[in-house]
């Protein structure tokens, strides 16, 4: 099973560089032409997937949306694939935030995985993806067809996911790049295990001027 994953566009709160989580509203006039390109790549990497799926958030859904258009499917939702619950700093700053809670934005600037905001770990995304995942590959196997999964989602569950399929421990996560906005990973799954074909692909992207998307160093801007 070929499992497709599609990080959102440029929101119009990453180009404010405001931390995300599950707020914040849609996608910038840039966003918008992402993720057009990448509906349009789209059509030719995974024209006929068994199943296509986002997460409920508006970055995603407008993401999806030219997609959903051009592969002529219905994209079901998911709001398990949502970014991770960062609680009461959605909306605002890293400086902002570390004026209030400096001891923790410290521990995330030393790599270490802290409960953000009050409500999520990374640790705690990772087994909800891991499960969401499991879930979505047998719903697809039982579509009856070899077109794949496709997944729109997010920066953060998309690492976590690769890292799981890695097997890379607990806290090592921090070892992937960031992920950009609308880029393209993909993994194998099958009785055999599961294994990275490719991750963080930005290649359609490059006419934009954008390959690579909003990425702020170790305060992880996909949040």
């Amino acid at each position: 099973m070929r499992v497709v994953m599609v990080r959102h566009a440029e929101s119009l709160w990453n180009a404010a560089e405001l931390v995300q989580g599950q707020g914040g509203p849609g996608l910038t006039t840039l966003g918008v032409a992402q993720a057009e390109a990448t509906a349009e790549m789209l059509v030719a990497r995974c024209p006929r997937p068994a199943l296509a799926v986002r997460s409920d958030l508006p970055r995603v859904a407008e993401t999806a949306a030219p997609a959903e258009r051009r592969l002529g499917l219905p994209v079901a939702v998911d709001d398990q694939l949502r970014e991770i619950d960062v609680g009461r700093w959605s909306g605002r700053t890293w400086d902002d935030i570390a004026v209030d809670e400096p001891q923790a934005v410290a521990a995330i600037r030393r790599g270490e995985d802290v409960v953000r905001g009050g409500k999520e770990s990374w640790a705690d995304v990772r087994v909800r993806m891991r499960a969401a995942l499991r879930r979505l590959v047998e719903q697809a196997s039982r579509c009856g067809t070899d077109g794949g999964l496709l997944v729109f989602s997010h920066g953060g569950p998309i690492r976590m996911a690769v890292a799981d399929v890695l097997g890379l421990p607990p806290g090592r996560e921090g070892v992937l790049e960031d992920v950009g906005n609308c880029s393209v990973t993909e993994l194998r799954v099958d009785a055999g295990g599961s294994g990275l074909v490719v991750y963080n692909e930005t290649g359609h992207l490059t006419e934009l001027g954008t390959a690579g998307g909003a990425v702020s160093g170790t305060d992880r801007a996909p949040v």
